[in-house]
């Protein structure tokens, strides 16, 4: 009996002594942040940005390229700069001297749709029958027409991208070899000096968003002003429930996020055209997963500099 009494003891004061258990702590998101892009008042810049570092990572003009070619060992995709409104029209012409006038072009032009889509883009696939593509490359920065090409792929592997082009206005048949290029999306060319690839986006995992122009149908074409999502492991998703200040991390986690590119897009700002001016709606709240997991909720808070000049965008973030 004295042996049973002195377990209980113990018992007792052993469950006295241990701590009580205590609640998780509460995740704190970081404080708010500001920040803005610099693509100037004829929209001229392609601004990439890591919220991670809330810094811009580089910055081009948008005509200092025309095509884009997708990396990865089965990668064949080709895109075009929509920043320049460009167009491609399937000649079905085997023969790239045999492409001479944009007959028909008009009535078979066709754009990349928005979301990045790749199986929806103009030039499509053309691995069996090789044609010639008649290249609109769009317009500069003062709206002034660039002209055209004609443009053959020739051939891809895991490797690259055999192409031949000519401008239609004539010249030689320049014939090159597109290298594929390992953490980056796309390689990206220009038809400028007989061809050549060219450096724009950043590696992949070190840029979230491109401020860009882009080419929409509404339901016609036509080139608007926003923001893009990078293609590698990046989603979104746009939400005016609830406040800015009560979007938290679990609030965001219960969220559908998307992959298309334009789900930012250039629809948080409107025109109004009695005052000539933009006006940003700051209830459009954006909610951001970043390539290594992280959560971001961001909406925009103005369109103008402290001059008064359109296209700088401007947001506040946090990370949650």
């Amino acid at each position: 009996m004295r042996y049973i009494i002195i377990l209980m003891l113990s018992a007792i004061c052993f469950s006295a002594c241990q701590p009580e258990e205590l609640p998780a702590p509460k995740h704190e998101q970081s404080a708010a942040l500001v920040n803005d892009a610099e693509m100037g008042g004829q929209y001229e810049y392609q601004v990439f940005y890591s919220l991670r570092q809330n810094a811009v990572i580089s910055k081009n003009l948008k005509t200092d390229w025309d095509i884009a070619f997708e990396n990865g060992d089965d990668g064949f995709h080709i895109i075009l700069n929509s920043a320049k409104f460009m167009a491609a029209f399937n000649t079905h012409s085997v023969q790239i001297q045999a492409v001479t006038d944009t007959a028909g072009f008009g009535m078979g032009l066709a754009y990349d749709k928005s979301d990045g889509d790749l199986d929806s883009t103009a030039i499509g696939d053309w691995r069996s029958e090789k044609p010639v593509y008649l290249i609109n490359r769009g317009s500069d920065v003062d709206a002034h027409a660039i002209g055209y090409v004609k443009l053959q792929i020739n051939a891809v592997d895991a490797d690259g991208y055999d192409l031949s082009f000519q401008n239609l206005s004539g010249g030689p048949v320049n014939t090159v070899h597109i290298d594929k290029q390992a953490g980056h999306v796309y390689t990206y060319f220009s038809f400028d000096n007989n061809g050549q690839t060219v450096t724009i986006a950043p590696p992949d995992d070190q840029w979230d968003l491109c401020f860009t122009q882009f080419t929409v149908k509404i339901p016609i074409p036509y080139l608007v002003t926003g923001v893009l999502l990078n293609p590698y492991q990046t989603g979104a998703a746009m939400d005016s429930t609830v406040s800015f200040d009560k979007i938290d991390l679990a609030y965001a986690q219960q969220k559908t996020l998307s992959d298309s590119e334009d789900v930012i897009g250039y629809d948080w700002k409107t025109y109004d055209f009695d005052a000539g001016s933009y006006t940003v709606d700051p209830n459009m709240n954006y909610i951001i997963q970043t390539q290594d997991g992280a959560f971001y909720k961001l909406h925009f808070i103005d369109f103008y500099n402290s001059q008064g000049i359109k296209g700088y965008p401007k947001w506040e973030f946090n990370q949650l």
